[in-house]
């Protein structure tokens, strides 16, 4: 088999690789995209909540609070820019009782550190004069919050990247890989789109496959322990009273579960937390337990009493590939500094993936300048 040659390769097409894949390109990258599946953006990028996240919970220096704050003032440029579904809804974080009205202030201390802006602590009744059909104690008014068409958005990363020069080959799995001499990468390339390839740069945004994949290049260090946390959602069969998204304060290790919307109105609650004991992504299930129900009822009438279990629908779900051993990881965005060559991992990638997408892009073409 032929060898080719290809300058940067980014491996995974999801909404992180296909930014990526734009920044190389604009700063006149030759860039190859590599995707195991037939279409992009299939897995993660395609089964979360869609919302543009304002950068409120994430320790303050962190990957994420730093990419997610700078990402969501990109986005809404690109968005605007070119046309991609997006609204500025924003959202209210709800408290349901003492204890959690205590905590929205040392919430809206960490959100303000990490640089958002417009904050605004409400009262019980000012939080239902926005929203009549709650009942709750207090709430955080966070009107950054947005939502986005997620598929629109990655058709428009594509479209700017291959504008720019850089090509989209589906159904490519990279199945091994070594460092070569010069500080590059061979790479053995499986599936329709077979071949071997020899890259002077590779970037691994895989999502729920950094992991494994890392293992198979040779010449690497080790990747961290993941863990995979599986988040359901069910739909409302019904038109929602609300205009914003609602968020409960955030307990055991995820936001809890919350009200979206989409683009049309239809409301959608979750994503639960259910931690896979395994960390294979081949073994996921993405079906939806309608046993959930009543979980989901029970958490929902906490902030909307009205809310009939029956109204609820088993939707989707999607898994966040954490990385092990914390409660609130952070990104894991390896470079040069800590890789023999040119090459950029990605841990750990998820919420807020979708909304820091174009800042880790900028981030990451950085590190290869």
């Amino acid at each position: 088999m032929d060898l080719f040659e290809a300058d940067c390769v980014v491996i995974g097409a999801g909404v992180i690789g296909l930014a990526i894949a734009r920044a190389l390109a604009l700063a006149g990258r030759q860039v190859l995209i590599l995707e195991k599946n037939a279409g992009f953006g299939e897995e993660t990028s395609a089964r979360n909540s869609e919302v543009i996240h304002a950068g409120i919970y994430y320790p303050p220096g962190s990957f994420k609070a730093r990419h997610c704050v700078a990402g969501r003032q990109k986005l809404y440029e690109f968005c605007a820019g070119r046309a991609v579904p997006h609204h500025h809804c924003g959202k209210l974080i709800v408290a349901c009782s003492p204890d959690e009205t205590a905590k929205l202030p040392q919430i809206a201390k960490r959100a303000a550190e990490n640089g958002v802006e417009d904050l605004r602590l409400l009262s019980a009744a000012q939080a239902q004069a926005l929203e009549p059909a709650l009942q709750v104690q207090g709430a955080l008014h966070v009107p950054a919050t947005g939502i986005v068409d997620s598929h629109a958005l990655m058709l428009a990363l594509l479209g700017e990247a291959q504008a720019h020069g850089a090509e989209l080959v589906l159904r490519a799995q990279v199945t091994s890989g070594r460092l070569t001499d010069h500080g590059g990468m061979d790479l053995e390339i499986a599936g329709q789109s077979a071949m071997r390839l020899r890259a002077r740069c590779v970037i691994n945004a895989a999502g729920l496959w950094a992991a494994g994949l890392s293992q198979r290049l040779d010449g690497l260090p080790p990747p961290p322990n993941m863990a995979l946390v599986k988040g359901n959602y069910f739909t409302l069969a019904r038109k929602a009273p609300f205009s914003r998204l609602i968020y409960p304060v955030p307990q055991d290790g995820g936001l809890g579960v919350h009200l979206t919307l989409d683009l049309a109105g239809q409301a959608r609650f979750g994503p639960d937390t259910e931690w896979l004991g395994h960390s294979d992504p081949a073994q996921i299930d993405y079906q939806v337990d309608a046993a959930r129900r009543e979980g989901f009822a029970q958490a929902i009438q906490s902030y909307w009493p009205d809310l009939n279990a029956d109204d609820l629908a088993p939707a989707y779900s999607g898994v966040r590939p954490k990385l092990a051993g914390a409660a609130y990881p952070d990104f894991r965005i390896d470079g040069p500094t800590q890789l023999p060559g040119p090459h950029v991992m990605l841990y750990g990638m998820e919420s807020p993936g979708l909304t820091s997408a174009l800042s880790v892009a900028d981030h990451v073409a950085q590190l290869l300048a």
